[in-house]
């Protein structure tokens, strides 16, 4: 992974901005560009009832004022000696233009916040960042605070690769996770949470010997493969755990256990039309988590 050209999404309809404060964070210690993109859409210049002379004329009118803004809001990175782009460009589907800048831009990195809020855990992600999510083919960094909740980071490994999740993924997984460790000074710890099927879905009741022969097996699997996976990355032992219990729910608990600041999963690309799944798994601990979110594609760069 590399850290030379970091993309930001600008949120106007909010004061802070969570995700350029990272994205400054990593620049300094980087030296990274910052590309910095604001979205505007308005539905009334939409209208057809209007002259399309004077629509056009009133999005030219606020681009330009919102560029000039945020220009004007960022002049003190500027100062600090950041190389700063500004670009604010006009669509009704936010994700869609940000993703057609990606494609040009080609950034290491694309900065997006989350802005939680007291609602419901699966509105935390907004629909622009659940399509993000699926659909950027470049790490995604989610920013959840503006102020990080730690100085740690965890790698969530899958060395069995269920879901027909890619070997190299791990292996993006853990480069990346060394990458941000070297440059950024975050501690790095590597997880891997295993859980056999439950009794109920496999064996009569029975047939307990049978069960327990299978657990048995499983647990040997998982940490021979988990084994393997950190040695090919000299990985200090220290910095390697591997838990029982379904990722859903240890993911969750070792991030607030261990005050993880940044969580790095991977996502594979399913099926055509661009769609991209992470999983139901994957969606369930993105609910419970207070963290922020690095995402990184089997396909992707990085």
């Amino acid at each position: 992974m590399k850290l030379q050209r970091l993309l930001v999404v600008i949120d106007a309809e909010h004061q802070q901005q969570p995700a350029l404060q990272r994205a400054a964070d990593v620049a300094r210690k980087t030296g990274a560009e910052l590309h910095l993109l604001q979205i505007e859409y308005h539905p009334s210049l939409e209208s057809g009832l209007l002259d399309s002379h004077l629509l056009n004329r009133a999005r030219e009118t606020i681009l330009r004022q919102s560029h000039e803004a945020l220009r004007a809001s960022v002049a003190h990175l500027s100062d600090e000696g950041f190389k700063i782009a500004v670009d604010v460009r006009w669509g009704k589907r936010r994700h869609e233009e940000i993703l057609a800048r990606v494609a040009v831009l080609q950034p290491d990195i694309l900065f997006k916040s989350t802005h939680p809020s007291s609602a419901l855990r699966r509105l935390l992600f907004s629909d622009t960042s659940w399509q993000l999510i699926r659909r950027s083919p470049v790490p995604l960094w989610l920013v959840h605070d503006a102020e990080p909740h730690g100085q740690s980071l965890c790698a969530a490994l899958d060395p069995l690769h269920s879901a027909d999740k890619p070997a190299a993924l791990d292996h993006q997984l853990i480069d990346a996770s060394q990458t941000l460790q070297a440059e950024l000074g975050l501690q790095a710890q590597y997880l891997h949470a295993q859980a056999p099927l439950p009794r109920s879905l496999l064996f009569d009741a029975e047939v307990a010997q049978e069960y327990e022969d299978y657990v048995t097996q499983c647990s040997r699997e998982h940490r021979e493969a988990f084994d393997k996976l950190i040695a090919q990355h000299a990985i200090d032992r220290a910095q390697a755990h591997l838990l029982d219990g379904f990722a859903e729910e240890v993911i969750p608990r070792f991030v607030r256990e261990h005050n993880i600041g940044l969580l790095v999963m991977g996502a594979i690309a399913r099926g055509h039309l661009d769609s991209l799944l992470i999983g139901h798994t994957a969606e369930r601990v993105l609910e419970r988590i207070e963290c922020d979110l690095l995402v990184i594609k089997s396909h992707g760069k990085g």
